[in-house]
């Protein structure tokens, strides 16, 4: 075996380990975001792939249960971070993920808005409106809290949407800006 032979089976390894603690990482990084562990490592595992994998492939590599992979996968083309993709001749479905940074920052920062920032939000005008008119003094700081934690969570959420619409490099722009 020629020494470029020997290189390429050591750098093969050496990826291919780099890219399993990326996956077990981004899996456990998942969950505290709210995302379950496998859809987490999935989606690590579709943004890392050179082509588009099957479910097959990622049953194996993440050693999951069909049902598993088809339900995590299904819910990562809902949120917008994984595509089917036809191959001419084949019968299975292959996959893969976005892999522009930027673009999954934004796909995660709407989907986030829309599954809890929206609802929080919603639970918030609700306990505003409910004690609007109540006159104790313990209703009245309810409703002022409540009214800060609404005007904070709306400026937040309209800061949100407007860095996420912006274009990556204006975006890194305003931010060195600002940080700098």
């Amino acid at each position: 075996m020629s020494s470029e032979s020997k290189l390429s089976i050591s750098e093969h390894a050496a990826l291919k380990a780099a890219r399993e603690e990326f996956v077990s990482q981004w899996g456990a990084l998942g969950s505290q975001w709210g995302i379950n562990r496998t859809m987490a490592q999935i989606h690590a595992l579709l943004m890392t792939a050179h082509q588009p994998i099957t479910t097959d492939e990622l049953m194996e590599e993440l050693e999951i249960s069909r049902g598993n992979a088809h339900t995590n996968v299904k819910e990562l083309i809902a949120w917008g971070l994984v595509r089917t993709v036809v191959k001419r001749g084949e019968r299975k479905e292959f996959f893969e993920a976005e892999k522009d940074v930027w673009e999954i920052a934004r796909t995660v920062a709407r989907e986030r808005k829309r599954r809890e920032i929206e609802p929080a939000l919603g639970v918030l005008r609700d306990c505003v409106e409910k004690s609007r008119e109540m006159q104790s003094t313990e209703a009245k700081e309810f409703n002022k809290q409540m009214r800060q934690l609404e005007e904070f969570v709306s400026f937040a959420s309209k800061v949100a949407d407007q860095v996420s619409a912006m274009k990556h490099g204006f975006a890194v722009q305003l931010a060195a800006k600002l940080l700098g």
